[in-house]
């Protein structure tokens, strides 16, 4: 007996689908990947990265995680973001928060939520960093929106300090890095015109 019958059936149609409008899609897709683009997003099940973008599989890298943290000890995201640069050659890092963020509002909801809270201590960071620009604005909701961008900001910050990027950076070839971010309640990107293409843009980021 299958499990979730429903799943492999939507599956089923899916491939269909694709195939009727590409009869070679699956066989080239097969062959390898050569995506342009590495995305760092949460793993929220409402911000399914290629959709949103309207791009097809194989055409964007995608790695996910709680929050959309960078952290330079996350040998996961390490080992993605080196694949990615080194192996695929990619030449934009989107690094794609959302607003609404459960993992956001986790972090500074002062009550315990067990191993994650290990995970959020990197946000509460940034919140105690920005705690003065946050305390001014008295609307909660609004509060929260300007923590999830500026916790976008702090991992475009450490995405390129990244050794893989940095080393990438020296050797003159093209990598951009963007901080986006996605509303939920009407499906737009926005992006927040943070984007970095070199060391000497870093620097002037972290000023």
């Amino acid at each position: 007996m299958k499990v979730l019958p429903q799943l492999f059936e939507n599956n089923r149609k899916w491939a269909n689908q694709i195939t009727k409008s590409d009869p070679t899609f699956f066989q080239k897709l097969s062959q390898q990947q050569s995506p342009e683009l590495l995305w760092i997003g949460c793993s929220d099940s409402r911000v399914p990265a290629n959709q949103i973008v309207g791009l097809l599989p194989g055409e964007l890298f995608v790695h996910r995680n709680v929050a959309n943290l960078v952290i330079h000890t996350d040998m996961n995201c390490l080992s993605v973001v080196q694949y990615a640069v080194e192996v695929l050659k990619i030449k934009h890092i989107i690094v794609c928060g959302h607003y609404g963020c459960g993992g956001i509002k986790a972090a500074i909801d002062n009550r315990p939520h067990g191993l994650i809270d290990n995970w959020l201590r990197h946000i509460r960071d940034i919140y105690r960093k920005h705690l003065d620009e946050l305390m001014c604005i008295t609307d909660k909701d609004k509060q929260m929106d300007r923590l999830c961008e500026l916790n976008i900001v702090a991992q475009v910050m450490n995405v390129g300090n990244m050794t893989t990027v940095q080393d990438a950076w020296e050797k003159g070839r093209p990598l951009s890095i963007h901080g986006w971010i996605y509303g939920i309640s009407n499906g737009i990107l926005l992006d927040l015109g943070v984007c970095i293409s070199s060391a000497e843009e870093l620097k002037e980021l972290e000023k």
